[in-house]
């Protein structure tokens, strides 16, 4: 590798990732993996410090950057919650990320403004990682997902791909979109209730790349022609109308009976936490890969991010 791209940069959206860059950071992630299976841990990151600073909950992300972080040989400060302390005294973000970028040599954020990392990033002399920015982007959630793809494809192009739920609010969705869009021969399927569609400026941007893309409101017309159907929860902490949120939450089910009209090869995937929109009987056919690879390769994507933005010459 003769420029190592993700050096001392900050990932704050899929739309910084290009085809070449994802090339590379599949390539890491798998050495990545190769690593953990075989010895378990590396030390390429001793002495390098990541803080994790989480405005709202998480459990996998968080976790997930913890181990890789650990796995790396580096060391991690955990902020979780963040209503402690300075934050409800009043500080302002920039002067909390000013702080700990004193500490440590990378920033991983989850806040739940829109463009809040844009804003940390702007104000922090260390990377800034966006873990998720409210209703924003994803863009490491995407890359893990990106990655799972691969493992089981070993392509995008010629794939179609099916996205089900909460398009309007799911930043796992927007930023995948984007980083699939970059694929002119992908099919993409955006299943959803009129009311929680994909944000017009999104789909503008991915028409403008001239992929297939099909709007629907069920899932069953294209079920049979989904190599991949990527399921997504309503999700509740976006609603202000609960009545509205119980009449959505339940809109699309996968059950066992609708995966009898995918294909063999067909893979199930979900960011999780999921609420009842994947039946748990649904978790023992070899085609549901979300707790299993899906939930693995999140660690050895960030474990591949964290080393790239951190070390200049390492790959």
């Amino acid at each position: 590798m003769n420029k190592n791209p993700f050096y001392n940069h900050d990932i704050l959206s899929s739309e910084q990732y290009t085809k070449e860059n994802l090339e590379i950071l599949v390539n890491v992630s798998r050495e990545m993996k190769s690593i953990v299976e075989n010895v378990g841990s590396t030390d390429v990151l001793k002495g390098k410090v990541m803080t994790a600073l989480f405005y709202e909950p998480s459990s996998r992300t968080f976790a997930s950057f913890i181990a890789a972080m650990q796995r790396l040989g580096g060391s991690f400060i955990p902020l979780q919650g963040m209503t402690y302390s300075s934050v409800t005294k009043g500080e302002n973000l920039e002067d909390t990320v000013r702080t700990f970028a004193c500490y440590s040599d990378v920033i991983v954020q989850r806040h739940p403004e829109v463009g809040s990392a844009k804003r940390s990033a702007a104000a922090s002399p260390v990377p800034v990682i966006n873990a998720g920015d409210g209703v924003g982007e994803h863009p490491t959630q995407a890359l893990l997902d990106y990655f799972t793809i691969i493992e089981h494809f070993n392509k995008i192009n010629g794939l179609t791909i099916s996205l089900v739920g909460d398009l309007l609010n799911g930043r796992t969705i927007h930023s995948l979109v984007k980083l699939i869009s970059l694929y002119n021969s992908v099919t993409i399927n955006l299943v959803s209730p009129d009311i929680l569609k994909l944000p017009e400026y999104i789909l503008k941007k991915i028409k403008d790349r001239k992929v297939k893309i099909k709007e629907l409101d069920r899932l069953e017309p294209v079920i049979g022609k989904s190599d991949v159907v990527y399921v997504t929860r309503v999700q509740k902490e976006r609603f202000t109308d609960m009545n509205l949120y119980e009449k959505l939450k339940h809109f699309y089910i996968i059950t066992p009976q609708l995966l009898k009209k995918a294909k063999k090869t067909t893979i199930v995937m979900h960011p999780l936490p999921r609420v009842g929109e994947i039946e748990s009987a649904v978790d023992n056919d070899p085609r549901a890969v979300y707790i299993s690879d899906q939930m693995r390769n999140g660690m050895y994507t960030r474990m591949a991010l964290l080393s790239l933005v951190l070390q200049k010459n390492k790959f």
